[in-house]
């Protein structure tokens, strides 16, 4: 679990490094725009955003279990942050795999993409879906989950 936080931690800390030595040049409104922009990627990468990831071989499992759906996404997409939010609190009924933590999803989002890593790419039933609404994914979430 600690790797899912460096990434957000080098924003962090490269952020306040950068904001410091602009408040040290003089320019601290420059300093606040460019701290406000790296706490954005550190938020947008921190996994406080998206429900713990697992991987495909994991996703796949579970979901043959349980039917709910599995999402293959990336940090730093906002198609992903836009799916994740208007979900709200069901997204934690879905499961995630990171494609870039993991070789065998960033493999099945290429074969249901045509050869491309689009996400966010949601499986139902087996079925994939790139950029679903995320209306839609709600609905798919059985009345059990």
């Amino acid at each position: 679990m600690m790797r899912a936080w460096i990434l957000p931690m080098l924003f962090v800390l490269s952020g306040s490094a950068i904001a410091t030595a602009q408040v040290l040049k003089g320019s601290p409104g420059t300093a606040v725009g460019l701290l406000l922009a790296f706490l954005a990627l550190a938020g947008v990468n921190s996994p406080l955003i998206f429900p713990k990831t697992i991987s495909a071989e994991e996703a796949q499992r579970r979901s043959a279990d349980d039917g709910r759906p599995v999402v293959f996404w990336r940090p730093g997409c906002t198609y992903c942050m836009r799916l994740r939010l208007r979900l709200g609190r069901s997204a934690r009924l879905l499961h995630w795999v990171n494609i870039w933590r993991d070789p065998a999803g960033a493999a099945a989002v290429r074969a249901a993409n045509d050869g491309n890593e689009t996400v966010p790419t949601v499986v139902v039933a087996g079925r994939p879906h790139t950029n679903p609404d995320p209306r839609w994914v709600r609905e798919q979430l059985s009345p059990s989950a």
